[in-house]
């Protein structure tokens, strides 16, 4: 997540709502988790995830996830504050992302891109937020806006690992091209030898290579209902 001009402690969610958020985070599976933010370091997403609150539940309560509805309204709220300040403040980079942010971790990929978009007008060269913009496209079904969004943010950053992480993970999981999937991981572990998710890394350019015979833009059949 990009880290520019975090919110106070004022406007963070209650322990609640944060619980909540992880615990539909957590169900959403690989398909969310194997994308990295920006900013965000593997490392970062093991210690996120095992830091989580324990649920307060009796033995005769099952946890429920909240809906998409209920998302929308635990982002709107923790948001109101922040977009009550772009009404003097409309051009700060750094409060729209965080504002984008919110509606990002709450799976509301379409108002997070409103954001991002409205942060890179006036920071164009952030990568942390346009490689965030791009996840954020994939989510939503736009594997082309995604894919150019991603070689936006390498045209200013050409080794950025969570950029070109993100980008093999599309170009395979979108397009079925093993080749310039493959071509993004190498680049990334070329130029980025300290990389911590290097072992993730190397399994996923095995993986795609054992469907190298497949036509690029024929999805593949999924072999987990986790997959990415």
């Amino acid at each position: 997540m990009t880290d520019t001009n975090r919110t106070t402690s004022g406007e963070q969610w209650t322990s609640l709502q944060a619980y909540t958020l992880a615990v539909i985070c957590m169900l959403a599976g690989i398909a969310v988790g194997w994308f990295f933010r920006g900013s965000q370091s593997p490392a970062t997403v093991v210690s996120e995830t095992a830091s989580a609150p324990a649920p307060a539940a009796s033995a005769n309560t099952v946890a429920q996830p909240p809906t998409p509805a209920q998302l929308q309204k635990m982002a709107d709220t923790q948001a109101g504050p922040l977009i009550e300040r772009l009404n003097t403040d409309p051009t700060n980079a750094g409060l729209l992302a965080n504002i984008g942010n919110i509606y990002y971790d709450a799976h509301q990929f379409p108002t997070a891109i409103d954001y991002y978009q409205r942060a890179l007008q006036v920071e164009p060269a952030n990568t942390d937020v346009r490689t965030d913009m791009a996840t954020a496209y994939w989510y939503t079904g736009n594997v082309d806006a995604a894919i150019a969004e991603f070689q936006k943010s390498l045209s200013y950053a050409p080794n950025k690992a969570n950029t070109l992480f993100n980008l093999g993970l599309v170009e395979w999981q979108g397009k079925m091209d093993v080749e310039k999937a493959v071509a993004a991981w190498q680049k990334l572990l070329d130029t980025n030898p300290n990389y911590e998710g290097k072992n993730k890394v190397l399994e996923l350019i095995a993986q795609a290579k054992k469907h190298s015979g497949a036509n690029p833009g024929t999805p593949e059949k999924p072999t987990s209902k986790n997959g990415p």
